[in-house]
């Protein structure tokens, strides 16, 4: 936990634009005041650029901080060091005379963790800067404290030496991930209660689901929008507009962990290579709704899909508008809405729930709109399989990033729930595929691309 003089100071540099006193005292502060103040990481770190508070009753032995790509995930784990290092409150009480930097190669060390433009060398201030000495593979502290070097290349180098602290780079690209973590824990052997910290943009790795399970780990979560104000414009322009939403994006931009349930009937990466930036020409636009009966916060989600079926002969996934905790006139609004947005062709409604009541709410907003019901005979799993082939087949793709349904799809097990919960999501995607590809329609015109 930050200092509350700190915390009170790093509340009045946000509010320095406003508050001009403050600006004109801060300005007669003495250079060296200043000076102090500018390496006060307490003062201008981020939030989730701090580690958790030690806690005697629980405490933490990895803070495993998950990033996106530019998110500050480096700066923070080598402030971190420099803390442990010269012993700074409230990081640590006394120094950590020995430390170890591991990262995927030596290069990538002394690249990024130690020479970068937030590495250890950067941020120190010139009376505080360690001595670095590449043909040694060490860094040394005026104080004494020293860190060394490792690849994870090489887990046998971890073999011998002992440390107080470690930071670990990128753990989620390391090779022989399992073998050189395993090492470094035996090396963590010195002080009282050894730490370490993981800076690491996300992936599914076994070793990253292995430290989210443990319970001296303590999870941090930045993305990289969070540190837009030190990033390029034109790169957070071109990098969103062209990733945001994707799979790739959501891991890295948004520091998201991504996982896939092996017998769900969908995966992250055929989802991903059927994606498309526009539909071509349309020749059918149906909107599905699976709609619930109660509009409280704990009813089911309204599942509300858009699609069309392309002069290619392939279906498009061109929306997902589903909501929750809306009364049955909201929803019927909302896919009345979306009906007349993409100038849709059918609406198509599972009636299990609510029968003929379903099509009156949605006649009560336009008596004008064509409706088919549909009722569902057999589980949720077994409707969804059919379609679930035509992906396999490349006949079904997403327009733009989709990110909950696909959520929904990629959780989507036999017990016919995804995440716990009932898949509404799915179930309107299926019901507007099963229409599209799975059912005969006469006439089809051709429509403009959307």
């Amino acid at each position: 936990m930050r200092t509350k003089s700190a915390a009170r100071l790093r509340l009045a540099l946000k509010n320095s634009s406003k508050d001009y006193e403050f600006d004109k005292n801060l300005k007669s502060l003495p250079i060296e005041t200043l000076a102090a103040l500018e390496h006060d990481w307490q003062i201008w770190a981020r939030d989730d650029q701090l580690p958790p508070p030690l806690e005697e009753e629980a405490p933490w032995h990895i803070w495993l901080l998950l990033g996106g790509r530019g998110a500050g995930k480096t700066r923070a784990g080598a402030e971190w060091i420099r803390a442990m290092a010269l012993g700074l409150a409230p990081i640590t009480e006394e120094p950590a005379r020995r430390i170890a930097l591991v990262g995927e190669t030596l290069g990538d060390v002394r690249r990024t963790m130690i020479e970068g433009e937030s590495g250890l060398l950067a941020i120190h201030p010139a009376n505080e800067r360690p001595l670095f000495e590449p043909s040694r593979r060490r860094l040394t502290w005026p104080n004494g404290s020293m860190a060394e070097m490792f690849s994870a290349e090489d887990p046998e180098g971890l073999r011998g030496p002992q440390f107080m602290a470690a930071w670990c780079d990128e753990l989620a690209k390391w090779p022989n991930a399992n073998e050189t973590w395993d090492m470094l824990q035996f090396a963590l052997r010195l002080g009282c209660a050894p730490r370490q910290v993981v800076t690491t943009t996300p992936r599914p790795t076994k070793l990253i689901k292995r430290l989210l399970k443990d319970e001296g780990t303590r999870i941090g979560r930045a993305s990289t929008m969070d540190n837009a104000a030190h990033l390029s414009k034109g790169f957070m322009k071109n990098i969103t507009s062209r990733y945001e939403g994707t799979r790739l994006g959501r891991q890295e931009l948004a520091g998201e962990l991504l996982q896939d349930r092996q017998d769900a009937l969908w995966q992250r990466d055929a989802l991903e290579a059927m994606r498309c930036s526009a539909a071509p020409e349309l020749c059918r636009i149906i909107i599905a709704i699976d709609p619930p009966m109660t509009g409280s916060a704990k009813a089911d989600l309204c599942g509300l899909i858009a699609a069309g079926l392309g002069a290619d002969g392939r279906a498009y996934i061109l929306a997902d508008r589903s909501t929750q905790g809306l009364a049955p006139l909201k929803w019927a609004e909302a896919a009345i809405r979306l009906y007349h947005h993409y100038e849709a062709d059918r609406l198509v409604a599972e009636v299990n729930q609510g029968g003929d009541l379903v099509e009156t709410v949605l006649r009560q907003v336009d008596d004008t709109i064509a409706v088919t019901k549909v009722h569902a005979k057999r589980g949720k799993w077994l409707r969804a399989e059919p379609v679930a082939a035509l992906y396999e087949q490349g006949r079904v793709a997403h327009v733009g990033p989709l990110p909950e349904l696909e959520d929904q799809m990629c959780d989507f097990g036999p017990e016919g729930l995804s995440n716990g919960r009932s898949p509404d999501r799915v179930d309107a995607l299926v019901w507007a595929v099963t229409d599209l590809l799975l059912k005969k329609t006469a006439n089809p015109r051709l429509r403009r691309p959307i």
